[in-house]
């Protein structure tokens, strides 16, 4: 049927069928619409969607890559189903991966306590109670050795959700790698190492912008050189998502840093080519799930866009998107954890629909502690019952064309990059996050939702509709404080028993080095290597770059 004869049955059938239907029966609400507020039909039709296929959609493989950046996706192998995990000590961590590995997963991922986020060894009186309590506590070589131990590198792929001290995390990988017998070009997996994102949403960052950039790129160089199969950066709209931004803004802002990211790499004389192939992105799934997998494809295509006309790319490798998920930990309820699972469940199909690369499920039990080994175990076995039980792996984006996906992704791509377009006009990614126009867009679009959940208008199942008197106490996961002393003292000895003389001169070494221009990598390799602790290395670079302190609003 031609595009016009759609427009017009359309029309009648609205007029003739649609509206009696309402009369009789009103709809649940007025307008629908979706998270990031774009309006919703009660049905769709190719005249709602008019797209050029080769040019909007193309084919999986293919630029602009909207239906998948492989050519055969899951039909070949599954995503990596990398589970985060990460607490207390390197050896209480070490027997979870080892566990998760025993189960099936197979790509490792690292949560590291809040001290080693920010630069702090075990011992400093500013990790004081916080020690191994949202990840694993590493402050030296040895316990990364720990954490490692039994885990042969050259056969898993490790991410390390790190980002200010990213290359300190890294060089202590390398490492490890090298004890092992495995040289840094067989290595493979990723580092976050974002921290315009820091600034915006966690607030985990450690220097200014300009030193941090320069951390960054500083990797991206060498790991060209000698770590080729490493992930250098995941560029993260995660922790955008979870401080309240809607799933458009997830993609902006995202892209936006992604940008910064690149045009930084190229000022430090990198050339595009080189570089943006090892580029990674992070992003979160939430449970609306039309608009979730709507969110991947327009980001894919988006993205292809900006490095192929903006940055002038010439490889198709560097126009790829490559992403992992996780579901998102703003979405889990303390109220009826177990409802979590079927949370959990829409939010993996949204991401393995929408094309990811890898995938994190949370576990149940996430909104009040630590995950437990059986609800670890659980999120898991939701992952793999997707992949093989599911059949949605067995096609390539096995959405598209369904009238209403191809409208959001066409939405989302759109209103993405208007908000791009207005980054641009402030000057970039940093320059608006310094005004504040990225933290005051996510936390319009916080409030607003708050509000909706407030009035009814939103439903969280069993927080403000459905909800029980009387709740049994679940089983949780608590890290014993001893392990804060225990870490105090294994850096004592540590202390004692190295070369200090070699660590003052490394340290002296390091300093000067950060004053200049040279790549700061191989030196601290060297560092880790005579066992200069993290909070050493960061220590002595704050010395000479001092701290970020946000600017207060009066």
């Amino acid at each position: 049927m031609a595009v016009s004869r759609v427009h017009d049955a359309k029309q009648r059938w609205q007029q003739n069928v649609l509206m009696r239907a309402q009369q009789k029966a009103p709809e649940r609400r007025s307008p629908f619409t979706t998270t990031s507020g774009i309006p919703l039909d009660a049905a769709y039709t190719p005249d709602d969607t008019p797209l050029d296929y080769e040019a909007d959609l193309g084919f999986p493989g293919e630029y602009p890559f909207t239906r998948g950046i492989q050519p055969t996706m899951y039909r070949s192998r599954f995503w990596t189903m990398r589970q985060y995990a990460g607490y207390a000590t390197a050896e209480e961590s070490n027997a979870r991966y080892r566990f998760l590995l025993s189960q099936g997963q197979s790509g490792l991922s690292v949560a590291f306590d809040l001290p080693t986020q920010i630069g702090y060894d075990a011992d400093d009186p500013m990790a004081l109670g916080e020690v191994g309590k949202v990840g694993v506590s590493i402050s030296s070589l040895r316990d990364m050795k720990r954490l490692f131990e039994g885990i042969p590198l050259d056969q898993v792929s490790t991410s390390m959700t790190i980002n200010a001290p990213a290359t300190v995390l890294l060089a202590m990988y390398i490492a490890v790698g090298k004890g092992q017998g495995v040289s840094a070009d067989k290595l493979r997996g990723t580092v976050q190492n974002d921290i315009l994102k820091e600034y915006i949403a966690r607030g985990t960052y450690i220097f200014p912008p300009k030193p941090s950039m320069r951390l960054i790129t500083d990797l991206f160089a060498f790991c060209k050189r000698d770590v080729p199969h490493w992930n250098t950066i995941s560029i993260s709209g995660y922790h955008i998502r979870e401080a309240g931004s809607t799933a458009v803004q997830e993609v902006a802002f995202t892209l936006a840093d992604g940008i910064a990211y690149v045009q930084a790499a190229i000022d430090a004389g990198l050339d595009v080519d080189d570089f943006a192939p090892q580029l990674s992105f992070f992003f979160n799934a939430h449970n609306e799930f039309l608009e979730e997998v709507a969110k991947f494809r327009a980001a894919r295509a988006l993205w292809a866009k900006i490095m192929r006309e903006r940055f002038g790319a010439q490889k198709p490798e560097s126009w790829k998107l490559r992403f992992h998920t996780q579901t998102g930990g703003s979405t889990l309820t303390a109220q009826q954890p177990m409802n979590n699972i079927v949370r959990v469940a829409i939010q993996a199909l949204a991401a393995v629909a929408g094309g990811t690369q890898s995938l994190h499920t949370n576990s149940m039990d996430e909104a009040l502690a630590l995950p437990t080994e059986k609800a670890v175990q659980v999120a898991l076995r939701t992952q793999q019952i997707i992949a093989y039980e599911s059949g949605i792996a067995d096609t390539v984006d096995p959405l598209a064309g369904s009238y209403v996906v191809e409208y959001l992704t066409q939405q989302i791509l759109q209103r993405a990059e208007a908000y791009i377009t207005r980054i641009d006009e402030l000057g970039g990614a940093l320059a608006a996050i310094e005004a504040g126009f990225v933290n005051n867009e996510i936390q319009d679009a916080a409030y607003d939702y708050l509000r909706a959940v407030e009035k009814g208008e939103a439903v969280i199942v069993g927080v403000n509709k459905f909800t029980v008197e009387k709740e049994a106490d679940p089983e949780l996961l608590r890290v014993d404080p001893v392990i804060e002393a225990g870490q105090r003292a294994r850096l004592a000895a540590l202390r004692a028993e190295r070369d200090n003389e070699r660590v003052s001169a490394l340290r002296a070494r390091l300093a000067e080095t950060a004053k200049g221009n040279d790549n700061l990598m191989p030196l601290l390799v060297e560092c880790v290597e005579a066992d200069v602790t993290l909070g050493e290395c960061c220590h002595t670079l704050r010395e000479v770059w001092g701290e970020y302190r946000p600017a207060v609003s009066v």
